[in-house]
């Protein structure tokens, strides 16, 4: 049975179009925005999609309107599509106090605790829902990449960790790898799962990897001058880990960057071809 979507908008972007949609979501049990990107040669067949995740206060449009993907995406014949980063319209108490907890901070977990269980699936919502439902309506191929910024770029590595093989390539901005070990982890892994920090570690990039979770190569980018860096995205502690367990990672450093999306769209062509590079592998 073929789930409805509205569109919002629609806008001629590089020979493709870049849209909105809203839809009900029913692993979220409210109603959803995402974005998409499809490229020119989507009008003639099925592409590969890169699945970016956004982070704290941003919503579905920050990475259309700000990255500038666009023109790679339709030389590379790759869709975008962006999802929210958090369930909308549900006023939950507390929700709005905070830019790091509730609204624009799903964390793209799976909420345990009152009474963020109820809306708070994320994880689902992303890895599941939303690609079931892209696929429905456009046309998707079944190879899929992921990346993201900050919190999103967490989102994007504990996607690809959790289910070794799905995506071709994964990917990410300056992420918070170690959320048991940061002010922003530890704030929203309490309340949407408790207080067992055992539970904690299902997602954190950090422990997944230590875990053998998987060996998928990585690729992050980090500028030095982010304000975030030391407190809550510490780079080095991923790096730390892959060493241990021998996972392929290549972070690099940037002097002089920070955290917005001037760094994303500095470096989101690099980003992309090395995702096609791998989309399009067994087409070579």
């Amino acid at each position: 049975m073929t789930q409805s979507i509205e569109q919002l908008s629609a806008t001629r972007s590089h020979g493709g179009w870049v849209k909105r949609f809203s839809h009900r979501s029913q692993v979220l049990d409210c109603d959803m925005t995402f974005g998409i990107f499809l490229p020119p040669q989507a009008e003639t067949g099925p592409v590969p999609v890169l699945w970016w995740l956004s982070g704290l206060t941003c919503n579905d449009e920050n990475f259309m309107q700000k990255a500038g993907a666009q023109k790679m995406a339709a030389r590379l014949g790759m869709a975008i599509v962006c999802p929210d980063t958090s369930p909308r319209g549900t006023d939950l108490p507390g929700e709005h106090d905070s830019y790091d907890f509730g609204s624009g901070a799903g964390f793209y977990l799976n909420a345990r605790q009152e009474p963020w269980n109820k809306h708070y699936h994320m994880y689902d919502y992303v890895a599941d829902e939303l690609p079931a439902l892209v696929r429905e309506h456009f046309p998707i191929s079944a190879r899929e990449a992921i990346s993201g910024h900050s919190m999103g770029g967490h989102g994007a590595l504990v996607c690809a960790l959790k289910q070794p093989g799905r995506y071709a390539s994964v990917s990410a901005f300056s992420p918070v790898v170690n959320p048991m070990d940061c002010p922003w982890g530890e704030k929203a892994f309490s309340r949407y799962l408790g207080d067992d920090r055992a539970e904690w570690s299902d997602w954190d990039a950090c422990e997944l990897v230590l875990a053998g979770a998987s060996k998928q190569a990585m690729l992050i980018d980090q500028g030095e001058n982010d304000q975030f860096l030391e407190e809550q995205l510490k780079p080095d502690h991923l790096e730390k880990a892959c060493h241990i367990q021998g996972v392929s990672l290549k972070l690099r450093r940037h002097e002089g960057y920070d955290h917005s999306y001037f760094f994303v769209a500095s470096f989101i062509d690099d980003h992309l071809e090395y995702h096609a590079r791998h989309l399009f592998a067994d087409h070579a």
